[in-house]
């Protein structure tokens, strides 16, 4: 038996966790079975509070009991992927903030993509991305131009594995074959000196087929759609690896099931793995029950980096 002095912020669960004991009504139980009168608990824990802590060997049998609320099968749920037939339209809304000590920016943009299964080839998915419909509200000549540029595209193919991870992204052989038609069309709209510029990047990545691959795979929607959501879970919790910001940050979050009586969708929601002073990170995926392909997607974050906040929200929403 250990004495612990409880401290601010404190809970049963917080405690529970440090000394890895899985079910926290057992440290309640352990304590006012042991505890003087005076010290009893019954509600919330009391900053300065002496608090009786179970030795090893009787987390370890409490844990034997295996009744944790996290071990309920519905809190760790298989999440198949079975994309087969899949025929959907989102609406998409990025929005960016900059702040520093003298000024404040915000960009947003909005769009929509069409995600459509093709085909299973050889083990693994095929599938259509078509997107649409872009705005920022301000229509300045190079958002026309990118987003011209992308529609020329249509449709980007993605290959994933069976749990729906991204293995490569690249264009159709329709789409190249037409290429230099298309570069001609996107120069005859856009003749300005600096739309000359983008679109000789424009060029040299499509046409580099391991350039294209690394900077779709960075494409906001495809890396949060086909995030490692279904991930297998474990005590409650599943583990996955993201990237944020427009240095591609690499992240490690822990997701969990929001609620375990799901009916109309499951809710998944992420955090980061471990606390960090210069990010903040939450994410909120809807899976529909049967199928777990994605109904809605929420995702948010913030950048705190040489004094600079740079704050992401992202949100995808089923239209049809």
């Amino acid at each position: 038996m250990i004495v612990h002095f409880i401290l601010s912020g404190e809970t049963l669960e917080s405690i529970s966790e440090e000394i890895n004991l899985e079910n926290p009504v057992y440290l309640k139980e352990f304590h006012n079975t042991h505890c003087a009168r005076e010290d009893f608990i019954q509600d919330t824990l009391i900053p300065g509070k002496k608090l009786l802590i179970p030795g090893f060997n009787k987390v370890r049998e409490y844990n034997s009991r295996n009744d944790a609320p996290f071990k309920q099968p519905k809190l760790n749920p298989e999440i198949p992927f079975n994309p087969e037939n899949l025929s959907r339209i989102y609406s998409v809304v990025n929005k960016e903030i900059y702040e520093n000590e003298l000024e404040r920016r915000h960009a947003v943009l909005t769009y929509t993509v069409s995600v459509k299964w093709v085909r299973n080839e050889n083990g693994f998915h095929i599938f259509h991305l078509f997107k649409n419909n872009f705005s920022d509200g301000q229509g300045n000549m190079m958002t026309d131009l990118a987003s011209e540029s992308i529609r020329s595209l249509n449709p980007i193919e993605v290959k994933t594995d069976l749990k729906g991870k991204v293995l490569s992204i690249e264009l159709t052989q329709q789409t190249m074959d037409h290429f230099e038609r298309i570069m001609e069309r996107l120069s005859d709209l856009f003749p300005d000196q600096y739309a000359k510029m983008y679109l000789e990047e424009f060029e040299r990545v499509v046409k580099n087929r391991n350039i294209f691959n690394s900077r779709m795979k960075n494409d906001v929607f495809i890396k949060n759609y086909f995030a490692s959501v279904r991930n297998s879970f474990t005590n409650g919790k599943s583990i996955l690896q993201q990237s944020i910001g427009e240095e591609n940050t690499d992240i490690i979050l822990h997701q969990n099931i929001e609620n375990p009586d799901y009916d109309k969708e499951i809710v998944i929601l992420q955090n980061l793995a471990t606390s960090k002073n210069d990010i903040e990170f939450s994410a909120k995926y809807s899976l529909y029950p049967k199928t777990r392909l994605v109904k809605n997607l929420d995702v948010q974050y913030i950048i705190f980096q040489f004094g600079i906040t740079n704050s992401s929200f992202f949100t995808v929403t089923e239209l049809s």
